[in-house]
């Protein structure tokens, strides 16, 4: 299968806190990162379809990081894909 990664993924294990309307605010994991997004642990039905905007947020940082937009992109049996969109960065 053809890489079509446009950034290189950078194995990376974090806690982010994800919030949308529809399920409020929960904090997971992350499993990688890269330029674009990164990849979160998560049972993908507990998350709004791909398309769907989430606010994310690293935690357990000295200070508050950013709040930043993020669109589901990819979903897969262990999690979902979410790029940055840019306006945030």
């Amino acid at each position: 299968m053809h890489e079509r990664r446009e950034h290189p993924r950078i194995p990376l294990r974090v806690n982010i806190k994800i919030a949308h309307p529809d399920f409020g605010e929960k904090v997971v994991a992350t499993k990688n990162f890269s330029e674009g997004g990164l990849f979160i642990i998560v049972k993908p039905t507990d998350l709004p379809p791909p398309g769907s905007i989430v606010k994310g947020q690293i935690q357990d940082l000295p200070e508050d990081a950013p709040v930043v937009d993020m669109r589901i992109v990819r979903v897969e049996k262990d999690g979902v894909g979410l790029q940055y969109l840019v306006d945030n960065l």
